[in-house]
């Protein structure tokens, strides 16, 4: 049973919705509005003590220093150079791999699937030794295709889940007919699967797109040079073994969080369609 929407509820029921809403959203802001405050006071404001009072001069300069006299700049394109190979890979395997899950029945099919999901819920402690160990052997350590390969296979599985039950969805008899037209099924799933799937597509890209930017620990068990360095591990390159300039590592915080935001509000749409679409799988 589906709750009745807001706007049916009386004046006062709607009116302490309203305020629980803003209190909740006053609270999830606060960490980002201290983090917008440091990063425009200056190293001695910060050492005062002067945290969540306004700044005296707003050092809007902290900016121009983090992208311009650090490495931060390497870092944001190392995290784009890792993250769009691994969107665009593991969109395109968890649409076949969707389809042949959804639209073609095979022996072992079912237990495919629960392998699928099952890699996902495996802490990512119980697989660091081995995952780093395997990327030795096979001479990717320190190098982006080592969190290219990584991420692409664990994204893969989840993806997958979402793929399939958007695509179980898709009527059988307008893929019969054109496989009675003479499409292969190659050409159907690139002509006919895809373009119908797209919302799902989007949605699986925004999701990956987050995960794969915001990824801390496989960012230190993988690599270690700041030449592949992505931008969640570059920012300790701000910390100094003395001091801390924190309003400068609150800069750089605040510049690494804005390509995944961007892209959600971008794709907002696609992806409310997507996870609407993919939500109820048989």
């Amino acid at each position: 049973m589906l709750a009745a929407p807001i706007a049916r509820h009386r004046p006062l029921a709607r009116a302490a919705y309203g305020a629980m809403v803003a209190v909740c959203l006053a609270v999830w802001l606060l960490p980002l509005g201290g983090v917008l405050l440091t990063s425009l006071h200056s190293v001695d404001d910060l050492s005062r003590g002067n945290v969540w009072s306004w700044p005296a001069q707003l050092q809007w300069s902290n900016y121009a220093i983090v992208l311009g006299a650090s490495r931060m700049s390497r870092f944001i394109v190392n995290s784009f150079l890792v993250t769009i190979p691994v969107v665009a890979a593991t969109v395109l395997i968890s649409s076949m791999a969707g389809f042949a899950l959804a639209k073609h029945a095979f022996p072992g099919s079912r237990m495919l699937l629960m392998i699928f999901v099952a890699g996902n819920l495996v802490p990512f402690q119980v697989l660091m030794i081995p995952v780093r160990d395997l990327v030795i052997a096979l001479r990717l350590y320190d190098t982006r295709w080592a969190l290219i390969l990584f991420h692409t296979a664990f994204q893969t599985g989840f993806c997958t889940l979402l793929m399939r039950n958007f695509i179980r969805e898709l009527p059988d008899p307008l893929l019969d007919a054109a496989r009675a037209d003479g499409a292969g099924e190659l050409r159907l799933f690139w002509l006919v699967v895809l373009p119908l799937v797209r919302p799902a597509m989007a949605a699986v890209s925004v999701l990956v797109f987050t995960f794969v930017w915001n990824d801390y620990f496989w960012s230190l068990v993988l690599v270690q040079s700041d030449a592949v360095r992505p931008v969640t591990a570059g920012l300790q390159s701000l910390r100094g073994m003395w001091q801390t300039s924190w309003n400068l590592v609150a800069a750089a915080s605040l510049l690494a969080a804005i390509p995944p935001v961007v892209v959600f509000f971008a794709m907002q749409r696609f992806l409310v369609a997507g996870l609407a679409y993919t939500g109820g799988g048989r």
